[in-house]
């Protein structure tokens, strides 16, 4: 981050995704069949009973928070003891929901059975800040404890905000990251009735065809870390976080500004963050829900930045479904294994681009490339962007 301070590594990540749960399971998903017919797609036969001390600590965490519980241990597990006070251990978390499975079903407890059957529970079961919360009490981590919740650009926002606390020198690490698990009955029916999700139940991200998006759920965390400690005790560095920009389109809750117009104020922020030109951008992991105006406005919004240069520009979202708050942080993970294994995953289920799009979409296949500086895109309802900058780590 230009100016800001320390450089920010990161030495650990986990996944946990309905394309694979654990980070290399997560990268065979993203390469493998894509998943459709069905307007979600959630992870099947989840069993969270390796993460707790028992059935009754199990049963107080919503799935939200039990998937970021499994993510944050995948990613320490990686990056060995923090050898830091834990007053300068922060964990800055996003979603855009949070407990909404446990609301929904404490509802239909009410209803069937009155409301003293309501569980006790409920609240802290329920709170958007309960994951982050979960984590930092779970490894005593003492600092800034903090979640961000803007919708779909949520886990980027916390990506960005952590990463500061490192380059500003006031942490010495931060887990953070993203995770939701919102797929009910009523939130699809909402969604379905707003006509966000699509009547074809597949998901093909700058598709010509594109109708809408399939609801996705999972989680990732991330330890960042700041860079020259991280060199000092030996930790593998996957990579850096270069930049980040954040912005609001103040246009409409659920629409994108028109051109994307917001969305090139945000790329334009992080690459200023970040002290990079545009043309030094190498890949660009987009939003890329698969809904006619957010695709059209975001590839607009590439093509204005970026030019003639078109690097190639992907979406994972017809594996992952769109997770919303979670998005960033599966899609961020996403960057640093196509960093590790020299490839950019395709956006699967797309097979014809939108002719009114000249922004290189990698289809049909993952594509072989040289990793360098990637910018991912995440914009939420609210007219939230995010933009991140993540790089492989140069000595």
């Amino acid at each position: 981050m230009q100016g800001a301070g320390h450089r920010v590594a990161i030495t650990g990540y986990g996944v946990v995704a309905p394309c694979g749960i654990g980070k290399q399971n997560f990268w065979k998903g993203l390469l493998g069949p894509s998943l459709s017919g069905s307007h979600t797609v959630e992870i099947e036969n989840w069993d969270a009973t390796s993460y707790y001390a028992g059935p009754k600590e199990m049963r107080r965490a919503d799935r939200c928070e039990q998937y970021a519980i499994a993510a944050a241990q995948e990613a320490l597990e990686q990056s060995g003891v923090l050898p830091y006070d834990r007053s300068r251990i922060g964990t800055i978390f996003g979603t855009g929901i949070g407990g909404l499975r446990t609301l929904e079903g404490q509802v239909e407890v009410r209803v069937a059975k009155g409301k003293e059957r309501v569980s006790p529970f409920l609240v802290p079961m329920m709170m958007s800040n309960a994951s982050g919360a979960a984590i930092s009490m779970r490894h005593g981590f003492q600092g800034p404890a903090e979640t961000i919740c803007t919708a779909c650009a949520a886990a980027t926002h916390a990506l960005g905000y952590a990463a500061r606390q490192i380059a500003w020198g006031r942490c010495d690490a931060v887990l953070s990251g993203g995770a939701e698990s919102a797929a009910t009955i009523t939130a699809v029916a909402g969604f379905v009735n707003m006509t966000a999700l699509s009547t074809t139940m597949v998901s093909k991200p700058f598709d010509a065809t594109r109708d809408g998006f399939v609801f996705g759920e999972g989680a990732a965390v991330f330890v960042l870390e700041r860079l020259d400690l991280a060199v000092k005790r030996g930790a593998t560095i996957y990579g850096e976080i270069l930049g980040a920009g954040s912005n609001a389109d103040a246009h409409h809750i659920t629409a994108p500004s028109p051109g994307g117009v917001g969305a090139i104020a945000c790329m334009k922020l992080a690459l200023d963050d970040a002290g990079l030109s545009a043309d030094q951008i190498k890949q660009v992991n987009a939003h890329g829900t698969s809904t006619p105006l957010n695709d059209a406005a975001e590839a607009k919004a590439v093509e204005a930045v970026f030019g003639s240069n078109k690097p190639p520009m992907t979406s994972i979202k017809g594996v992952t479904g769109h997770p919303l708050g979670a998005a960033g942080a599966l899609e961020a993970a996403a960057v640093l294994l196509s960093f590790e294994h020299k490839l950019i995953p395709p956006t699967a289920n797309t097979t014809v681009v939108d002719p009114e799009m000249n922004v290189d979409i990698v289809i049909g296949k993952a594509r072989a490339w040289e990793p360098g500086p990637t910018i991912s895109n995440n914009f939420g309802f609210g007219g939230h962007n995010g933009s991140i900058i993540i790089a492989p780590f140069v000595n």
